[in-house]
């Protein structure tokens, strides 16, 4: 019988997509239960919990994986988080006592997503970072406000007057184009898979939600210059190292002309895994593997470029209507569900022989589906 694997996340269905891509049977529990997720899952099970929040389904969620470990037939090889636990560490560790963790451990999400310990790596292990803090700041506007495990982007505004509220913290602004640094980890080194360009899709109350995500093909001038690339890499190596980080994961970064600045480290398969698993081996194979300490060279970068990049709605779905989802779309809301405005609606991918092809091709099927549902939702 083919390997079962655990899945929990926000949205576990890149994951499932992943798992099955890898010849695994994906059990999963997430807060969505869109309809290719339940397509792909061989079991599945809701999860109680807030989109952007870094703690997701708690008590339940324990039941929940126990309970689609026993109907598996067989006992899964692990359990793999997406987002939704960055700020759940001692969540982290009670999963673990019942299904081995594949990927980042607890003790390393501690580290890497308590906003104070991590600036604190950064200054002994020198990795450009910006500075931090929770007291209040004599000049807010030059600072924003982000929560403790907070994942999306949703959850950052800018800084106002007064101390971080509890949670939150400071974190003060840095110039640049954001982008990411992917690599696979194994606790000692890492492999890096490609540096993604990101963008924002920001709304009056959220200015700097995440959007998409775009990686080149691999004949493509890379998207800084080298030696800011290879500056990333090692700063990223130096945290893996004192960390023991293992499996997928990802360093936002903003890089300006005059330097770059780590903001953040994703200890988990992230919202790049659309773009990024195309290669013959695929990734989350990869990610066991690593997570397991055996890290073997990853495949080359493919030729082509691909894009990712949420569609929010833009005005309250409910219902969301009976629509024939294009094949590039993914994380299909069902039928008869409500999806609020500015929540996730779906994904949208695109490829092309360069970025600027994959990027012109996202931006016309984003314009299309939302034609689309707008002419179903129109009085006849």
């Amino acid at each position: 019988m083919t390997d079962a694997i655990l899945i929990a996340a926000q949205s576990g269905r890149a994951l499932a997509e992943a798992a099955r891509r890898a010849g695994l049977r994906p059990l999963v529990a997430d807060l969505f239960g869109d309809a290719d997720t339940l397509a792909l899952a061989e079991a599945y099970r809701p999860l109680p919990g807030r989109f952007g929040s870094g703690r997701v389904g708690g008590a339940a969620l324990l039941r929940a994986l126990d309970d689609l470990a026993a109907a598996s037939g067989a006992r899964p090889v692990g359990a793999v988080l997406g987002s939704g636990f960055e700020g759940a560490p001692d969540l982290m560790a009670a999963i673990h006592t019942r299904h081995r963790l594949l990927g980042a451990s607890p003790e390393a999400v501690a580290a890497l997503k308590d906003p104070f310990r991590l600036a604190a790596l950064c200054a002994e292990l020198a990795v450009p970072h910006p500075a931090v803090a929770a007291e209040p700041r004599p000049d807010p506007a030059s600072w924003l406000l982000k929560r403790v495990g907070g994942s999306g982007g949703s959850h950052i505004r800018r800084a106002g007057r007064g101390r971080a509220p509890p949670g939150s913290y400071f974190q003060a602004r840095v110039p640049g184009r954001p982008h990411a640094l992917n690599v696979l980890s194994d606790g000692r080194d890492i492999q890096v898979l490609a540096l993604t360009e990101q963008w924002c899709a920001p709304s009056p109350l959220r200015p700097f939600r995440y959007a998409g995500a775009l990686a080149r093909g691999a004949a493509e001038p890379a998207p800084v210059p080298p030696a800011i690339a290879a500056e990333i890499a090692g700063a990223v190596a130096r945290l893996v190292a004192r960390t023991g980080l293992r499996g997928l994961a990802s360093a936002d970064c903003l890089i300006a002309e005059g330097g770059w600045w780590l903001t953040e480290i994703n200890p988990r398969p992230g919202a790049t895994l659309d773009v990024l698993d195309r290669r013959a081996t695929p990734l989350l194979l990869a990610h066991v593997a690593a997570s397991l300490g055996g890290m073997a060279p990853v495949d080359s970068q493919p030729a082509d470029a691909a894009a990712a990049e949420i569609c929010y709605a833009d005005r309250d779905l409910a219902p969301v209507p009976a629509h024939a989802w294009p094949d590039h779309v993914r994380d299909r809301p069902r039928a008869g569900t409500t999806v609020r405005r500015d929540a996730p609606l779906c994904t949208v991918l695109a490829t092309g022989a360069d970025a600027g092809q994959a990027r012109e091709t996202l931006r016309a099927r984003a314009t299309a589906l939302r034609t689309a549902l707008a002419q179903e939702e129109a009085p006849g």
